[in-house]
């Protein structure tokens, strides 16, 4: 599509040059239906009032300062970010820039956290088979998929994989050289798949057990998407006492503006000291603005409920229509997955097409990450184009 690009995507043909809520228009003046989101990122969909002004504001007074220093924005931001994570027990916070650099920052406080206490030898981080973390030589160590360990090894070592929901393999491979527990509440990439609840519960309980790190990657379930401000919440009840080690979170958490987060409970927030870890642009005044508008509106009891609600009425709707190309339906929230009986791209090329931005997340697997501010009638614009798509494959 373009000579000075490294061809390092599977770009869909289309060129876009401005968005307002869950529109996108093109370069011909064409408009799109957003069902992506930018992929879980542009969670108040294109040009929020607030999150434009946010921006604005804070472009005009301040941009970025060295992390020799602080800015107000960012102590700010880091208050209400920590707040908006204290049900699940977090207490600080480092800020990068990306869902991988939060995850290179949890495997390096679980590293840090088992050798201080226990001395080497006790390194391995385990994550689950189907997992995605991330792009980086470390992140996609420690992605549990064999497709993603080619072309540029050596990768680092000491990750190990397990199925998800197995608890004989979980407690089998916390054996005593693993120091950390990375899992996603929703695995996104590899098609849309919850963590069984009765599993978060019973790897929490031998984590604590054998003093390994439970660390929850919520880089696109995160800030909302779920229902709940965190997807792990709801494996943290308020009864047994269970809560994650590290969360860390991306993706939509500044709305498009580039952040990642990790953020650290009890047991890990003293663990990073002075040159453990840096980043340069990380935290930055006009990030931490972007997160701050974000939060002021996603952290909300009533917007939660709503993306629920949302999700629902789109979990409803696809089951409803008994379409013999629609199979399992996955996911939580506004963060579904639905299994076709068909090749997932061309169905993708056929949205974009009518005017209909989707995405996939596996071959046959049609990926729903819509803005949260999209309405009950864009909802069923989609839903009505995509039908129409899957009937034409049909025939």
């Amino acid at each position: 599509m373009n000579d000075y690009f490294m061809n390092t995507y599977h770009r869909l043909p289309a060129v876009f040059t401005e968005g307002k809520g869950c529109r996108l228009t093109d370069v011909d003046g064409k408009r799109y239906l957003d069902f992506t989101a930018g992929i879980a990122v542009n969670c108040l969909g294109h040009g929020h009032p607030a999150l434009v002004q946010a921006i604005a504001e804070q472009a005009a007074k301040l941009v970025h300062v060295s992390n020799y220093f602080l800015s107000d924005t960012a102590l700010a931001f880091a208050e209400e970010l920590v707040a908006a994570c204290s049900k699940v027990g977090m207490r600080n916070v480092f800020l990068g820039n990306s869902g991988a650099e939060a995850n290179e920052g949890a495997v390096k406080i679980a590293r840090k956290y088992s050798l201080a206490k226990y001395g080497p030898g006790r390194h391995r981080i385990a994550t689950l088979k189907g997992s995605f973390h991330g792009r980086t030589i470390t992140t996609l160590a420690a992605t549990g998929q064999d497709r993603f360990h080619q072309d540029f090894g050596p990768f680092t070592e000491g990750f190990i994989y397990i199925p998800s929901g197995d608890i004989a393999a979980l407690e089998k491979a916390l054996d005593g050289t693993v120091c950390g527990l990375l899992m996603e509440p929703v695995q996104g990439e590899s098609g849309i798949r919850p963590l069984d609840p009765a599993y978060a519960k019973a790897a929490a309980k031998l984590c604590a057990e054998r003093d390994v790190l439970l660390m929850y990657d919520e880089i696109q379930s995160g800030v909302g998407r779920t229902g709940d401000f965190l997807g792990c919440e709801i494996f943290t009840d308020g009864k047994d006492g269970f809560k994650p080690d590290v969360v860390t979170i991306a993706k939509g958490l500044a709305g498009g503006i580039p952040v990642g987060a990790v953020l650290a409970g009890d047991k890990a927030k003293d663990v990073l000291g002075v040159s453990d870890h840096g980043s340069t642009f990380g935290g930055n005044p006009l990030a931490a603005a972007a997160g701050r508008a974000v939060l002021s509106i996603v952290n909300q009891p009533a917007f939660l409920a709503e993306i629920a609600r949302k999700g629902e009425k789109l979990r409803a709707a696809l089951a409803g229509w008994k379409h013999p190309l629609v199979a399992e339906i996955r996911g939580r929230g506004l963060m579904l997955g639905v299994d076709i009986g068909t090749d997932a791209w061309p169905v993708l090329e056929a949205c974009l097409s009518k005017g209909l931005m989707m995405l996939s997340a596996g071959p046959r697997t049609l990926r729903f990450l819509p803005p949260y501010v999209i309405t009950d009638a864009e909802i069923d614009e989609g839903l009505s184009i995509l039908k129409s798509v899957l009937d034409s494959v049909k025939k």
